[in-house]
C-alpha cells in the first residue's frame, strides 16, 4: 500500500516525537532515489529513511543498513553541506497532502537560519527538496520549467507546492456530501467495494485499500461524510502489517483481519517495504547472475560444440595417410592432369578399390605430398584439440555448478559471493569502491544447523565449499550429493562418533541443496574429511574423495533446526 495522505498524517505524528530536537551527524545516499539521515536523539542514533522510488516511495525509520555509493552524487553533498549539525525543530504533514515537511535549525560560523526538507511521496513524482526562505536550494530530482506541469524545481527558484487533485478534503463534509449524492443518484443501493471506490476516486488522502478497510472497521453512527472526517482525526493508531505466504502484502494504522501487530506505524512500514524491497532486489540479483553464468554456459557449449566437431574431422587423419601412401605406391600408375584414380587398398581386407581425388594442376608425388600434408595437419589438431576440449568441459561443469548455486540462492546474502565469483571470471563488471575506504574481502557465513548436539555446516557457493574443506577436521564428517552439484556440508564430530541419524539428517540437507532438490532419494556420498582432497589447480568447489559410503536421502530444508542463514 502506498503512503497516503490518512497513514503520513500519523506517521508525521510518530515522528515527530521520535525526531525533534535530534541532531543530524550523518547523511548518505544508497541509490538514485534512496537517502538516509543519521539523527542522534534521546541517546542513541536513529535513521530515518527517505524513497522517491515510484514504487516503494516512503519516509520512516528503519534498521536497515543500506550500502552508500562509492561517490556521494551531488544532491547528498548538497544536504551534507546545509544540514549536517543541524537541530530538527518539527516533522509537520503539509495540509492534508502526501507531502512531509522536517524543519531543520541550521548554524554556520556566522550565521543561523531554518530550513525545510520537504518530502513528496506521490509515486512516479515522488521527490525531495530542501528550501531556506521558500527558495528552492536543490532537488534530488530537479526540473525545468517545462516539465511537471511548470513546477520549477531547481536552485535559485521559489518553491510551489504540487496542484492538489480534483478530490474534497475528508473535513470538508459539506463538498464530501455534495459529491456523495450525486454518486447516489439513480442506485438503489451502494455496496462497501462501490463505496470504497467512491472515497477513492472523490476523496483527498485514502489509497483504495484504506478505504475498503476503513468500510470494514466498526465505527461511531454518524452520516458518511462526518465518519471520513471522524476517522481521520480520532481512530487510534494500532498498526497492523498483513502478510500472504509470509511475505508482507500490505500495512495499515489499525487492526484489519488477519494481520500482526507492528510496535508503531514506522515500523510496519519498514517491514513492508523492507521486505518487498529486499525480494525485488534479490530476485534482479538472481537474475542478472543466472544470465551472466548462462552466457558462459552458451560460449563454452559453442566452444564445446567447434572442438567435437574439429576432433571428428581429425579423426579422418589415417584416411588422408593411406591416400597418400597409396598414391606413393603407385605413381607409376598416374599421370598428370589426371582429377582421380581408382587404386586397390591393401590396408583393408580384400584389398576393395578405393577413388582417390586428384589435382590435376599437380604431378602425381604432389598429390601424395598434399595427402601427407593434410594427415600431419590432422595429427596436430588432435593432439592440439583433446586437452583443450577436457579443460573445456571441466569448465563447462564448473560453470554448471555455479549455475546451480544461483538457483539454489535464498536469500541476498546467498548470492553475495557468487557475485563476487563471477567477477574473478570477468563475467560482471567489479563495482566501484567508495574513495578512501579499504576493499574489503566478501565473506558471508555457512547455512549452520544444530542436531543432536552435532553441528552441521552447509556451503552457499564454491568459494565457501572450499573454505568448509579446508577449515575442516580430518575426523569430521563430509558430504555431497553423487552424480548432482550439490552444497558441500560438513558434520562437525568434535572426535565424537556420528549417529546414523545425524548422518540422514546432514544427508537431507544436503540433497535440497543440490540439483536433486525435486527428486526423491538422492544419493548421498559421506565419509571423513581427511579423504577429501582438493587437486591442484582444480576449479573452486572441486575435489575428489575415497572411501566413501552412500545414502539415499530426501531432500529436506530442516528450516527448524537452523541456527545461522
Amino acid at each position: 500500500m502506498p503512503q497516503d495522505a490518512f497513514h503520513l498524517k500519523r506517521l508525521s505524528d510518530e515522528l515527530s516525537e521520535a525526531l525533534v530536537h535530534g541532531k543530524i551527524n550523518k547523511i548518505t545516499q544508497s541509490s538514485k532515489d534512496e537517502l538516509t539521515l543519521y539523527i542522534y536523539t534521546k541517546g542513541k542514533v536513529v535513521k530515518l529513511f527517505f524513497s522517491t522510488n515510484a514504487t516503494f516511495a516512503r519516509v520512516c525509520l528503519t534498521e536497515r543498513e543500506k550500502e552508500p555509493l562509492p561517490v556521494a552524487p551531488n544532491f547528498c553533498m548538497l544536504l551534507r553541506k546545509h544540514l549536517l549539525g543541524g537541530e530538527i525543530l518539527s516533522v509537520k504533514q503539509y495540509g492534508f497532502e502526501r507531502i512531509l515537511e522536517l524543519t531543520i535549525h541550521c548554524t554556520g560560523d556566522f550565521s543561523s537560519c531554518d530550513r525545510v526538507l520537504h518530502a513528496e511521496i506521490m509515486g512516479k513524482y515522488s521527490n525531495l527538496t530542501l528550501t531556506e526562505n521558500g527558495v528552492i536550494l536543490g532537488a534530488l530530482k530537479p526540473s525545468s520549467l517545462d516539465t511537471l506541469n511548470g513546477r520549477p524545481l531547481f536552485p535559485g527558484a521559489k518553491f510551489v507546492y504540487p496542484n492538489p487533485q480534483d478530490k474534497a478534503l475528508p473535513y470538508d463534509t459539506a463538498a464530501v456530501r455534495e459529491r456523495y449524492m450525486a454518486f447516489c443518484a439513480n442506485r438503489e443501493s451502494i455496496s462497501e467495494d462501490e463505496l470504497a471506490e467512491f472515497i477513492f476516486n472523490n476523496v483527498s488522502g485514502f489509497a483504495l485499500s484504506t478505504a475498503r478497510e476503513l468500510l470494514c472497521r466498526p465505527m461511531p453512527r454518524l452520516l458518511f461524510p462526518e465518519l471520513l472526517s471522524w476517522a481521520c482525526d480520532n481512530l487510534a493508531v494500532e498498526p497492523c502489517v498483513v502478510y500472504k505466504g509470509g511475505v508482507p502484502s500490505d500495512f495499515f494504522a489499525f487492526p484489519v483481519a488477519g494481520g500482526v501487530p507492528a510496535p508503531s506505524l514506522m515500523a510496519a512500514a519498514d517491514e513492508y517495504y523492507g521486505r518487498r524491497e529486499e525480494s525485488r532486489s534479490f530476485a534482479d540479483k538472481k537474475r542478472k547472475l543466472e544470465s551472466a553464468i548462462n552466457s558462459l554456459i552458451k560460449k563454452l557449449a559453442k566452444k564445446k560444440q567447434d572442438a567435437l566437431e574439429r576432433l571428428l574431422e581429425a579423426e579422418k587423419a589415417e584416411e588422408y595417410r593411406i591416400k597418400g601412401e597409396l598414391i606413393t605406391a603407385n605413381l607409376y600408375r598416374i599421370e598428370k592432369g589426371m582429377r582421380e584414380v581408382e587404386l586397390d587398398n591393401w590396408y583393408e581386407d580384400g584389398c576393395p578399390k578405393v577413388k582417390i581425388t586428384l589435382d590435376a594442376t599437380l604431378p602425381p608425388s604432389k598429390n601424395a605430398q598434399r595427402y601427407f600434408k593434410t594427415y600431419n595437419k590432422l595429427k596436430r589438431a588432435k593432439e592440439f584439440l583433446t586437452p583443450i576440449l577436457a579443460e573445456t568441459e571441466a569448465e563447462e561443469r564448473y560453470a554448471e555448478s555455479v549455475r546451480s548455486s544461483v538457483l539454489l540462492s535464498e536469500t541476498e546474502t546467498d548470492l553475495k559471493e557468487i557475485e563476487a565469483e563471477l567477477i574473478s571470471l570477468g563475467l560482471l563488471k567489479a563495482p566501484k569502491e567508495r574513495a578512501g575506504v579499504k576493499k574489503r574481502e566478501i565473506t558471508t557465513p555457512y547455512r549452520e544447523f544444530s542436531y543432536q548436539g552435532f553441528t552441521v555446516l552447509s556451503g552457499r557457493n564454491n568459494l565457501q565449499n572450499d573454505r568448509l574443506v579446508k577449515n575442516a577436521s580430518p575426523k569430521d564428517a563430509w558430504l555431497h550429493t553423487q552424480k548432482y552439484h550439490s552444497s558441500h556440508v560438513l558434520i562437525v564430530t568434535d572426535g565424537k562418533a556420528v549417529p546414523d541419524e545425524v548422518i540422514k539428517f546432514a544427508a537431507e540437507i544436503c540433497a535440497y541443496y543440490s540439483d536433486g532438490r525435486d527428486g526423491d532419494k538422492i544419493p548421498v556420498d559421506y565419509c571423513e574429511k581427511r579423504f577429501v582432497k582438493k587437486p591442484s589447480k582444480a576449479k573452486a568447489g572441486f575435489v575428489v574423495y575415497t572411501d566413501y559410503k552412500t545414502a539415499l536421502a530426501t531432500p529436506c530444508a530442516h528450516a527448524n533446526a537452523i541456527i545461522k542463514e
